[in-house]
C-alpha cells in the first residue's frame, strides 16, 4: 500500500475533468482544506489500496500522452468489479518534470465510473517536445506508483536515437513474466505490444510439457465480467507492471484478447452469443489499456488502428489484422489452400487497407513502421510443388499483402518495415514482391518478436538447421526462446537485438541478446551483425564496424 503525506501530492481543488497548468519549477502548493475534505471523502469505502494494477501511459504525440489507472483492492474480484464500490471516485493526477515527482507541471481531477471498470483514460496535454516526464495518481489517502512517459520530437524534428522494443504473446500460466522486467529495465522509450497481452481460456485447457506454472483464475472469458477479472489477473503482475511504468506504449491486439483464432464476426467454433462477447472483451480492452477515446468501443466495434508519429524520425502505423479480415479459407492451420490467392479476401478489411496506403503516400519519414500481428512474410514448410503456408498470418491472404506491398513501393516509402508477434519465436526477413522469385529485389523488411511466456521455456537453437530457412531463402533468422526485441532506431540505421531469456517456467532469469539485425537507410531488407559489448548509455548492443568484422571472423576456430 502505497501512503505517502498528503501533503506531498498537490490537492487544487480542480473541477472533475480540468487540467491545472503549473509553472515547471513551481513548488508544491499548500493544500485547499476544502479540497482534502473531498478527497477524505472521495476515499470512503476504500480499506485498502485500490492501485494494485499499477499504471501505465501510452500513445504519445509532440505535446502528451495518455495516463491509464483501473481502482481494483481486490483485484480478481469475480465479478469483475475489483472490489470497488458502485459509484463513481474523483481520482487526482498529476505530470511532473522529474523523476522525484517534485516539480508539477500539469495536474486535474478524473472520475473513475463504476460502467468502465472504474479506470481512468487522461489525455495529457500541453507538454514540451521530445522529453521524459513522470506521472501518478491519488484517491482519498492511496498514492499510485509513479510512471516513466516521455512525448514525441516535434513533427519537423528528427530528435534523437528512439529506444523501441516490441513484445507479445503472453500467456499467464505457462511462465513468469521476467522478460517484461528485463525489457523494463533496458529502458525504452516507447513499446509497441502486438497482441495475445492475455489469453482467454481457462485453466488446465492450454497446457505445456509438465504441466502449467501458474493457473488462471474463473471461467473462459465470455462475460464483461469474465474479461475484467482476467486482465486484472494479468496487470497485477509485478513484472508486467514494471514494464507498463518505464515507457509509453502502443497496443494493439490479436486473437486471445477475444477468442482463439476469431475473424471479424466468426469465432473459432460456432458459438451462438460470440457477438456480445466481442463486445464485452472490447469493452474491457478498452477499460484496461492507455487508449484515447477515439478507441472507445461502440457495441462491437472499436476503431483500434490508428497513427502514431515519433517526429520526422518514424511513422508507427499501428493495425488490426482481427476486426476487418475475411474468415480464414481453409481453417487456421497449415494448408495448400486456393482461397489464399482471391484477390477478393482481405486481413485488413477495405477502409483500413486505403487508410494505410493513403498513409504511405503522404509519409514524409525516415522510417514507416507497420506494427501488426502475424507473420507477413511467405513461410512455406512444404519443399515440393504445393506450397503449404499458414491460413491465419498474411499467407491466407496473399492478394492483401501483395496490395500493400505495392503500395509502399509505389509510394516510395524509404524505410518500410513490419513488426509482428504471434508465432513464438524470433524471426528475421527481407520482404519480396514475389516470393517464388528468391533472385528478386527485397522491397522491406520484417522483425519478429518470440513470446513472452507462451510455449514455455522454448529452447536454444540453430536457425541454420530450421527447415523453414532452407525453403525459404529470405528468411534469414529463427529463435525459439522466450525474450522481445529492443531496437535503436537513428536516420541512417535501425539495429535490433533479439533479447532471449534461458527460462520463463521458474521467476528471476537473466537477458541475453541472442542475435543482432540492422536495417540500413535505404537498403531493404535485413543483415545480421555481430556484436561489441553492450553499451549502457545507448541502452543497446551497438553493431561494430566492417573492419572489427573482418578481425572477429579471421579469430573464430
Amino acid at each position: 500500500m502505497s501512503h505517502l503525506d498528503r501533503r506531498s501530492f498537490l490537492v487544487t481543488g480542480l473541477a472533475a475533468g480540468a487540467v491545472a497548468t503549473i509553472p515547471a519549477t513551481a513548488a508544491l502548493a499548500e493544500p485547499d482544506p476544502a479540497a482534502e475534505t473531498a478527497q477524505s471523502l472521495a476515499g470512503r469505502g476504500l480499506r485498502t489500496d485500490p492501485f494494485t494494477l499499477g499504471v501505465a501511459s501510452g500513445d504519445p504525440d509532440p505535446g502528451g500522452f495518455v495516463i491509464w489507472t483501473r481502482l481494483a483492492p481486490q483485484p480478481l474480484a469475480e465479478d469483475g468489479m475489483g472490489g470497488m464500490p458502485s459509484r463513481p471516485f474523483p481520482v487526482l493526477w498529476q505530470v511532473y518534470s522529474d523523476a522525484q515527482c517534485r516539480r508539477v507541471v500539469r495536474a486535474g481531477v478524473a472520475v473513475a465510473a463504476p460502467e468502465w471498470g472504474h479506470s481512468v483514460h487522461v489525455e495529457v496535454e500541453g507538454l514540451s517536445n521530445d522529453r521524459e516526464y513522470w506521472y501518478r495518481f491519488r484517491v482519498g489517502p492511496y498514492v499510485s506508483p509513479a510512471g516513466r512517459a516521455r512525448t514525441a520530437p516535434h513533427p519537423l524534428a528528427y530528435g534523437g536515437a528512439l529506444a523501441m522494443a516490441f513484445v507479445s504473446c503472453a500467456q499467464y500460466e505457462h511462465g513468469y513474466f521476467t522478460s517484461y522486467r528485463r525489457l523494463a529495465e533496458d529502458r525504452p522509450d516507447l513499446v509497441l505490444h502486438l497482441g495475445d497481452y492475455q489469453y482467454e481460456y481457462t485453466k488446465n485447457t492450454y497446457t505445456i510439457p509438465g504441466g502449467n506454472v501458474r493457473d488462471h483464475e474463473g471461467p473462459e472469458t465470455e462475460t464483461l465480467a469474465n474479461y475484467r477479472q482476467r486482465h486484472a489477473q494479468y496487470k497485477a503482475d509485478p513484472d508486467l507492471q514494471a514494464a507498463h511504468a518505464a515507457a509509453p506504449w502502443l497496443v494493439v491486439w490479436d486473437d486471445h484478447e477475444v477468442d482463439n483464432n476469431w475473424a471479424d464476426e466468426v469465432p473459432e467454433k460456432p458459438e451462438p452469443n460470440f457477438l456480445a462477447r466481442r463486445e464485452a472483451a472490447f469493452r474491457a480492452y478498452y477499460e484496461n489499456m492507455p487508449l484515447r477515446r477515439t478507441s472507445i468501443p461502440r457495441g462491437i466495434d472499436m476503431q483500434l488502428y490508428r497513427r502514431i508519429r515519433w517526429g520526422r524520425m518514424a511513422t508507427f502505423h499501428m493495425l488490426d489484422t482481427r476486426q476487418y479480415r475475411d474468415d480464414q479459407g481453409c481453417g487456421d492451420g497449415y494448408r495448400d489452400c486456393p482461397a489464399a490467392v482471391d484477390p477478393a479476401r482481405s486481413i485488413t478489411g477495405a477502409a483500413q487497407e486505403e487508410w494505410l496506403l493513403n498513409g504511405f503516400r503522404a509519409s514524409r519519414a525516415q522510417w514507416d513502421i507497420i506494427g501488426q500481428q502475424v507473420f507477413f512474410a511467405q513461410r512455406d514448410n512444404n519443399a515440393g510443388p504445393a506450397k503449404v503456408t499458414s491460413q491465419d498470418a498474411w499467407d491466407g491472404y496473399v492478394a492483401s499483402r501483395r496490395r500493400i506491398t505495392q503500395g509502399w513501393v509505389d509510394a516510395k516509402v524509404r524505410n518500410p518495415v513490419v513488426l509482428t508477434g504471434d508465432v513464438h519465436a524470433h524471426w528475421a526477413s527481407d520482404l519480396k514482391l514475389d516470393y517464388d522469385d528468391p533472385t528478386g529485389p527485397s522491397v522491406g523488411s520484417e522483425l519478429v518478436a518470440t513470446s513472452i511466456t507462451t510455449g514455455g521455456d522454448g529452447a536454444d537453437s540453430d536457425p541454420a538447421t530450421h527447415p523453414y530457412l532452407a525453403i525459404n531463402p529470405h528468411l534469414k533468422f529463427y529463435n525459439n526462446q522466450r525474450g522481445y526485441v529492443m531496437t535503436k532506431i537513428e536516420r541512417d540505421l535501425m539495429t535490433s537485438d533479439f533479447r532471449v531469456v534461458p527460462h520463463v517456467q521458474a521467476p528471476g532469469s537473466e537477458v541475453h541478446t541472442k542475435a543482432t539485425f540492422v536495417i540500413e537507410d535505404r537498403v531493404p531488407g535485413v543483415r545480421q551483425t555481430y556484436l561489441r559489448p553492450l553499451d549502457p548509455s545507448l541502452r543497446v548492443a551497438r553493431p561494430i564496424t566492417v573492419e572489427e568484422t573482418v578481425e572477429l571472423e579471421t579469430k573464430r576456430p
